[in-house]
């Protein structure tokens, strides 16, 4: 080691003699036109040479010769291709239920006859006769549609009659027909919420309101599910002697009844923190519309708040209208501004004409029959006192919800493993009960906190016998599942 270090001094000495040579030289200390040239400059002078003389030549290239057949079929052999998507692990492999049937509270699953509550077929207008023939009517006027936005060649007045429809028995000024339902909160959020304003969230809400504000880049801060206290804290924080905050855009997103815990929004309270802190409310009612309240107009009927208090009202026609697509309502200023800006109505092909006729026929319907909200609700309590006792599970929904949700008493010690448990409750009470339920699964893009839960869409057309067969059912599943950990 002594060696290596007293070679690299001497190295060093070396070079530093011989530097000091150059500098020490008759010829470094040269005067040219009266500027004396020192040693460094000549340096500097011989490497600027060397510089332009490497410019000057020009760049290699390889002779171009085209490769031959053989050349080409070895490189194709070498190549092997990144793949696209990760290799399936048996973890990720999974045969999905198929359904073969219309999704009514009985269907055929896999051949099999099953009960079914894993369709938010709330009043039980899926197939309904009245239905069904205004689909065929407005199919052999209409054809499918016009497969154009609304704004260039999609608007048929079918469309114009079921926003007019809806807003009636709404209660509001005006309303906007989109063709999907998730493509109504993809677009209602993004069309008011910019970049910069700020939106206070349930940190429960679902999927479809958390990728809206996602595509809308705005400021986003989650308060604690359900919990006013922690909504109260959030909003007293960031507008108290906050000027900039004043000065954007606010608004407070909540759902009606949460879908992925089945409980219901104050919505009494969240009106007075929003006149109090002076902020919007964006107010999803996919859940209740034909559920809340005692004529189905959801959950301002619910609590007897005036509509107009809230800003903006969406939901999906999927679910108690037993049709597709949605809607968002409100003031006439709400549905002019989406009308221009919304990117879902403005480029997206109208929903289909037998569509909207069948939404209009259902919202008649449920008018022309109220007792079937009272059969809802009548079902709804069946169906929690049954479930009340079962070991290992509690319930977490509202009493009054349509989406029953259960969630495990004790934890398996994470949320992958309390799914596992969950779906194997499912999955026996498919296969020996026959009985389908679905489980709170999301994807990796869902930031949803709330705990995993099994989940029942209770439908007025449910009888006794299915409800009591479903207690049961989870019963016998629940302890045999548990009991096997």
């Amino acid at each position: 080691m002594d060696t290596m270090l007293s070679a690299f001094g001497n190295m060093i000495k070396s070079f530093s003699d011989w530097v000091t040579i150059i500098f020490d030289a008759p010829s470094s200390r040269a005067i040219v036109l009266g500027v004396p040239i020192r040693g460094h400059l000549l340096v500097e002078g011989l490497l600027f040479v060397v510089i332009l003389f490497l410019l000057s030549q020009k760049s290699y290239k390889p002779p171009k010769r085209p490769l031959t057949k053989k050349e080409v079929d070895e490189l194709c052999d070498e190549w092997v291709p990144e793949p696209l998507i990760p290799a399936i692990t048996e973890e990720m492999k999974y045969e999905p239920p198929v359904l073969e049937s219309a999704a009514g509270p009985h269907t055929i699953i896999n051949g099999k006859d099953v009960l079914n509550f894993t369709s938010a077929n709330y009043l039980g207008l899926l197939g309904h006769e009245k239905l069904q023939d205004s689909c065929t009517k407005s199919l052999e006027k209409y054809g499918v549609g016009s497969c154009g936005p609304r704004g260039f060649y999609g608007t048929i007045d079918v469309h114009l009659d079921c926003e007019a429809r809806i807003a009636k028995f709404l209660g509001t000024y005006d309303s906007i027909l989109y063709s999907y339902g998730l493509s109504t909160l993809f677009s209602t959020i993004p069309a008011f919420c910019k970049k910069g304003d700020l939106v206070v969230v349930d940190e429960g809400v679902h999927w479809g309101i958390q990728n809206g504000l996602h595509l809308s880049r705005s400021t986003i801060v989650y308060f604690k599910h359900n919990d006013m206290k922690s909504l109260q804290s959030i909003l007293e924080n960031v507008t108290h002697d906050n000027k900039r905050a004043k000065k954007l855009r606010r608004y407070i997103i909540v759902e009606a009844v949460y879908q992925n815990s089945g409980q219901i929004t104050p919505l009494d309270d969240i009106i007075r923190l929003k006149e109090k802190y002076r902020f919007r409310v964006i107010l999803d009612e996919s859940n209740s519309i034909g559920v809340l309240g005692s004529t189905g107009r959801g959950l301002t009927e619910h609590y007897k708040v005036p509509i107009e208090k809230v800003d903006i009202v969406t939901a999906a026609m999927g679910h108690a209208l037993a049709t597709e697509g949605g809607f968002c309502t409100g003031s006439a200023r709400v549905i002019d501004h989406q009308r221009l800006s919304s990117s879902g109505y403005v480029f997206s092909a109208s929903l289909p004409p037998y569509l909207a006729s069948a939404a209009i026929t259902a919202i008649d319907v449920l008018e022309e029959n109220p007792n079937l909200i009272t059969k809802l609700k009548a079902n709804i309590a069946t169906l929690r006192k049954g479930l009340s006792d079962v070991q290992g599970l509690e319930l977490v929904s509202d009493p009054e919800s349509p989406v029953v949700f259960l969630t495990l008493k004790k934890s398996a010690g994470s949320m992958k493993a309390d799914l596992q448990v969950l779906d194997d409750i499912a999955d026996n009470l498919l296969k020996e009960h026959s009985v389908f339920v679905a489980t709170s699964k999301r994807s990796t893009v869902d930031k949803c906190k709330l705990p995993a839960g099994i989940r029942f869409y209770v439908s007025a057309a449910h009888t006794e016998t299915d409800l009591e067969k479903a207690c049961e059912s989870l019963k016998k599943a629940t302890a045999l599942i548990l009991a096997g950990q």
